[in-house]
């Protein structure tokens, strides 16, 4: 499986800009993406675009997605996996263990999972 990372509408576009640069081979899509969903869409919704095309959410939103998460796999639905950014952390060291997680992880390792990162805390 190759990594892809869907960034929710609430993440700095920094991030993408520099997930980018350093790492061209990376796909990096934001909500409101042409080929992404459109910015307001509801949760639910972007937690089955992930699994249809098979993206990561990084996502801030702490509060309610572990709840849209528990409907999500309640229908029967995956995800490959939510990675939760805390934007009050280092940028360069979260975009550096994206980068690692990205280029090192096994097959579905994070599916149906919540990640906090960064993950060296």
């Amino acid at each position: 499986m190759t990594i892809q990372y869907l960034l929710d509408e609430h993440i700095a576009l920094l991030y993408r800009t520099q997930l980018m640069r350093q790492a061209p081979d990376l796909v990096v899509r934001m909500i409101g993406d042409p080929d992404a969903p459109p910015r307001g869409t509801l949760d639910p919704e972007i937690l089955i675009w992930c699994e249809i095309h098979d993206f990561i959410l990084g996502t801030n939103n702490r509060k309610s997605m572990p709840k849209h998460l528990a409907g999500h796999l309640a229908e029967g639905h995956h995800i490959p996996g939510i990675f939760i950014i805390d934007p009050s952390k280092d940028i360069g060291e979260t975009l550096t263990e994206l980068i690692i997680i990205a280029g090192a992880s096994f097959p579905k390792e994070y599916q149906d999972r919540f990640e906090y990162l960064p993950l060296s805390e």
